[in-house]
């Protein structure tokens, strides 16, 4: 029997702007080699985006580990960022808050999940087909590729 800590689900604060940066930071680092700069992400406000997005956050004991930052749009939700810290991935934390996500559009009345990644970023986008998520387009960005994703929700 294993004993662990529980990873909890709460909404994110304005305090925890500095957390949240950090994550974020941490989650994002491995892509910058990729793609030879930060990925925006690191560059966010996240003061101004906890003013508005919601956030929610995955924490474990007392330790913020992943977050998922989204935003209702007329006829779907819209994920911002969603990352969990280098330490906790493989644990299933992603998945769960791409599902508080669908929970979240459902429950606002949208039968739609929109996102976009980098198309650098090749473990992401098949991550996001292994969860149900379509290729809508790719668009050149930054000497990259945008591949921007989405989800139908059942209703």
């Amino acid at each position: 029997m294993a004993i662990g800590v529980v990873v909890s689900l709460r909404l994110a604060e304005p305090a925890d702007a500095a957390a949240i940066r950090d994550i974020v930071r941490a989650a994002y680092a491995k892509w910058v080699p990729v793609i030879g700069r930060e990925p925006l992400p690191m560059r966010a406000d996240y003061d101004k985006a906890l003013r508005e997005h919601q956030f929610d956050l995955a924490v474990e004991g007392d330790r913020i580990i992943g977050m998922i930052e989204t935003m209702l749009a007329g006829d779907h939700l819209w994920i911002e960022n969603v990352c969990v810290i280098p330490q906790a991935q493989g644990r299933g934390i992603g998945r769960h808050l791409l599902e508080q996500a669908e929970r979240k559009a459902i429950e606002a009345g949208r039968h739609e999940i929109r996102l976009l990644t980098n198309g650098a970023f090749e473990a992401n986008v098949s991550l996001y087909k292994r969860y149900g998520y379509a290729i809508d387009r790719e668009e050149p960005f930054m000497n990259g590729v945008t591949v921007y994703m989405s989800k139908r929700l059942a209703g």
